[in-house]
């Protein structure tokens, strides 16, 4: 093993290295920043942002964040650098440049977003400890700081009253419940990036529940890692953000030798 990694990781990170077009896609918050109570508090840590700043800066390889915050939240804890590529709101949002369009909704849909958004408000008001998170396309019903039996019954009466309102859609996660007037998901967004960079293979790494859209969308050449508990289709693993920055670094050591002069395609 090479820094505590299983061997097989270990041999699926040499051989995913070798690719001649990489994208490392990842999602941000309990991946490359640990989960903490407010999701504004939330920061890669340190040595995991080094290794998407070496990956970036190798030649042939391309970064990005896959994350179900808004965009303008994901820069803020995320700090990226210019070249690393960002999905935000499940795919709703996409950066892939200064010419990427911004985000418009049609009549139908800011109608449907203004009455998800006072469905959450009325949820929040009436259940201690829940948070309303507002998104460019959707709202989000946060209950990590609240009682598990206020959790379950907020998370329940906005989803009852959610699903009644024509054109949005619910996604479940780590004690949040997500509502979007745009339906996407993060395999969507790995498609999308894949065409984007001409990415030969894909590196993806997630922690929830809505990060197996993005795991599902690999194909053989990629690379899906899950980290920590939950059930996956995600062919390896590792028990949390501080695990997964040695898979980080392992990735950025092997790619920089895979990209030297010594390189044959």
């Amino acid at each position: 093993m090479s820094g505590g990694l299983a061997p097989e990781l270990e041999a699926a990170l040499q051989a995913v290295s070798r690719t001649q077009q990489l994208l490392v896609a990842l999602d941000f918050d309990g991946t490359l920043a640990p989960i903490v109570e407010r999701a504004e508090h939330a920061r890669a840590l340190p040595a995991s942002a080094a290794a998407v700043r070496e990956l970036a800066a190798l030649p042939r390889t391309y970064t990005a964040f896959i994350s179900g915050r808004a965009l303008d939240s994901l820069r803020v804890v995320a700090a990226p650098g210019d070249e690393t590529l960002l999905i935000g709101s499940h795919g709703a949002e996409v950066f892939t440049g200064p010419d990427s369009p911004a985000l418009t909704l049609t009549e139908d849909q800011a109608l449907a977003l203004r009455q998800a958004t006072t469905v959450v408000e009325n949820v929040v008001a009436t259940h201690a400890g829940t948070r309303l998170e507002a998104k460019p396309a959707g709202v989000v019903l946060h209950t990590r700081t609240a009682e598990d039996d206020i959790a379950l019954a907020a998370t329940e009466t906005a989803r009852k009253q959610l699903s009644a309102i024509a054109g949005v859609h619910l996604k479940d996660g780590k004690r949040v419940l997500e509502s979007s007037v745009i339906s996407s998901d993060k395999g969507q967004g790995i498609e999308l990036l894949r065409g984007v960079t001409g990415a030969t293979a894909v590196v993806f790494a997630g922690d929830d529940v809505t990060d197996e859209d993005a795991i599902k969308a690999l194909g053989p050449q990629d690379l899906g890692i899950r980290i920590g508990q939950g059930v996956s289709e995600a062919a390896h693993r590792v028990d949390s953000p501080e695990d997964f920055t040695r898979v980080l670094e392992t990735l950025a050591a092997l790619r920089r030798t895979a990209v030297g002069p010594a390189m044959q395609y």
